[in-house]
């Protein structure tokens, strides 16, 4: 095997410019080793068949996968995230990170594999990004590494065929990395700038998440890039400013646009764009108060899931989702900086593993202090995790093949840090056992691996340690390789709304929007369709097909069929959108006509006037014996 490429040091700050330019841009060697291209290649190829495997039956959201097909027929509706064709209310996010999804139904129709593409492509290209990004780094066995542990973490297995933004932010952020390393080697301001670019858009896909890797980025570049620090100073606040205008362009563009013309913004009780972002996505979640920067009403309540805390990540729920390869990620962060710690300030070594470490380090704070998560949130920290992995095993590979002539210690990190991994493997899977048949194996592949290290002497042949090393990185990867294909089986593979790989996922099945089923854009029920055929034939001219209370009730009739719905109440039910005013007057000028309530969601003013005004629909009316908790009224005005 290869050793390991040095990554050079850099020159004395009294070096020429040029030179200095010129030593910084170097890496690893152009020629590559023999088995780099087909590894990688393998890797990629690997990505591609677990992230689209049953791409037919995916798992849509219900709510956004309803809104990807409205968006997808309006422009109107895509550019606001319309959650019906007309655009009435809005998603409950910004629209950015399901702008592909829409775009890909639109050209290959309404199906589910459409709907799931963009996400299958994304994953596949964080994959590929974050092996690019890490082999100037730390060389092409740490990329190779890298790689593989983030094709193999469940969470992005599973999270790859599900319509939720996390894959996106995933992907911009990477890549958002990627142009900070750039800058930083390079000393061009171009790749800072478009490192503010990047955040900027990640934005647009899940908000204020984005922004968390900013203070990291701008203490990486603070602290290693060239320059004088003044200059450093201006050239982070301009990289700032880009990534916060490009982050609030369409906040900006919503606020801007009276509110005739566009979605009423869910989550808001004033139609807000700013109370959508820094409200309902932004304070709700780390405070007591649901009405947070003009929050709706009980939305923080909504979201408490319980994962929270300084042991989120590590719990039964959220660790065999995404935490194997936490402790030797910790390590490599830790390690990395000391042992380096005497380079010189530009050392590019030390400054990746500031900027992983630091990344997994803000995300880790930020979500045990918020009300609670769901296990596919953890997603954005999986790159951060396996570069740390990568990067970590190859510079204790480095240390292990300088050091065991020397006799210095530094050689036993790479057999202890095999062995922590290992352990660490059976602590998570340890709760619920769900691939106990692979923990003998791990077992017996990190012995080998750490008897193997450990056993070195001077008539030990290459080949031998590099078997050795080899079995101590499958002992690594077995156990969440096992938990990774398990979501292949659509039982394993968590809830529509919460998609999560593995036994833990069965906790929703008692919960009606949480149960382990899988919904599509081109497979209406028989009772959608039959809702569907009466309102449709019973339709003269309203322009809403029906009204509903809450996008509970809207979503399997949206996703069957493309119709303006006026959704009362958005995703919650509790967004004051329609009034009871507004939706009387839509009656009396004969824009609506029919209304579908539920039960299931709280009652508000329109809901209360649909009951005083309205008559009720037996669901034999439309086929049916009986509709679960909806009823159908209609609304047209008496005589």
């Amino acid at each position: 095997m290869t050793a390991i490429p040095a990554i050079p040091a850099a020159p004395p700050t009294g070096a020429p410019r040029g030179r200095r330019t010129a030593n910084r841009r170097s890496g690893p060697p152009e020629d590559a080793p023999r088995w780099e291209r087909p590894a990688f290649a393998a890797v990629l190829v690997l990505a591609t068949v677990l992230y689209s495997w049953g791409i037919g039956h995916a798992a849509l959201h219900p709510f956004y996968g309803a809104a990807i097909r409205s968006m997808s027929e309006s422009w109107r509706a895509f550019f606001f995230g319309g959650l019906d064709a007309s655009g009435s209310i809005s998603i409950d996010k910004l629209p950015g990170a399901f702008w592909p999804d829409a775009l890909s139904v639109r050209l290959f129709g309404p199906s589910t594999w459409a709907a799931a593409l963009p996400q299958v492509v994304e994953g596949v290209l964080t994959v590929w990004l974050l092996h690019r990004i890490v082999r100037p780094w730390a060389g092409p066995f740490a990329a190779l590494i890298a790689a593989l542990t983030l094709t193999l973490t469940p969470v992005t297995v599973v999270l790859a065929r599900a319509t939720i933004p996390d894959t996106a932010l995933t992907l911009l952020l990477v890549a958002a990395a990627g142009a900070l390393q750039k800058a930083v080697r390079t000393e061009r301001l171009l790749p800072l700038i478009t490192c503010g670019i990047w955040v900027g858009l990640a934005f647009q896909a899940k908000m204020l998440q984005a922004w968390l890797v900013l203070p990291v980025f701008a203490t990486v570049y603070q602290l290693a890039a060239p320059g004088t620090p003044l200059k450093r100073a201006l050239r982070v606040l301009l990289g700032g400013a880009v990534a916060l205008a490009v982050s609030c362009s369409w906040v900006l563009i919503a606020w801007a646009t009276p509110a005739a013309d566009r979605p009423y913004l869910d989550g808001t009780s004033e139609n807000n764009p700013f109370a959508l972002v820094f409200g309902y996505n932004g304070l709700s979640r780390f405070s007591s108060d649901s009405t947070a920067f003009g929050a709706v009403a009980g939305t923080a309540a909504s979201r408490t899931t319980g994962n929270t805390g300084w042991d989120m990540l590590i719990n039964h729920t959220v660790g065999p989702q995404v935490a194997w390869f936490l402790p030797l990620a910790v390590l490599a962060a830790v390690l990395g900086v000391v042992w380096r710690a005497r380079q010189p300030r530009t050392d590019l070594l030390r400054a990746g593993f500031v900027m992983w470490g630091g990344w997994l380090a803000v995300h880790a704070l930020v979500f045990s202090a918020s009300n609670g998560n769901h296990a596919y949130y953890t997603a954005v920290i999986a790159p951060a995790l396996a570069a740390l992995a990568g990067g970590g095993l190859a510079l204790f590979r480095s240390e292990y093949e300088s050091e065991q002539e020397a006799g210095g210690r530094r050689h036993r990190a790479l057999p202890a840090a095999i062995a922590l991994t290992a352990v660490w493997a059976l602590v998570l899977d340890w709760p619920t056992r769900f691939v106990s048949w692979l923990l003998p194996v791990a077992v017996m592949l990190a012995l080998c691996g750490v008897v193997g290290l450990g056993a070195r002497g001077p008539r030990t042949s290459p080949r031998m340690v590099h078997a050795a090393l080899a079995a101590g990185i499958a002992a690594t990867l077995v156990v969440p390789a096992g938990w990774a294909l398990c979501s292949l089986n659509p039982l394993y593979a968590g809830a529509v709304t919460s998609p999560m790989t593995g036994p833990v996922g069965n906790a929703y099945h008692d919960h009606p929007r949480h149960a382990p089923r899988r919904v599509g854009l081109d497979r209406p029920s028989a009772r959608d369709t039959a809702l569907l055929d009466y309102l449709t034939t019973h339709r003269h001219g309203e322009k809403y097909l029906l009204a509903t209370q809450a996008a509970y009730s809207a979503e399997p009739l949206l996703r069957a069929k493309s119709e303006p719905i006026l959704v009362m109440g958005g995703f919650t039910g509790s967004t004051p959108f329609p009034t009871a005013q507004q939706l009387g007057s839509l009656v009396t000028a004969h824009q609506l006509r029919y209304a579908l309530l539920t039960t299931q969601r709280p009652t508000t003013g329109a809901t209360t006037w649909v009951k005083s005004h309205c008559t009720r629909i037996p669901p034999t009316a439309y086929g049916r014996r009986t509709d679960g908790s909806f009823t159908l009224y209609d609304c047209t005005p008496k005589a």
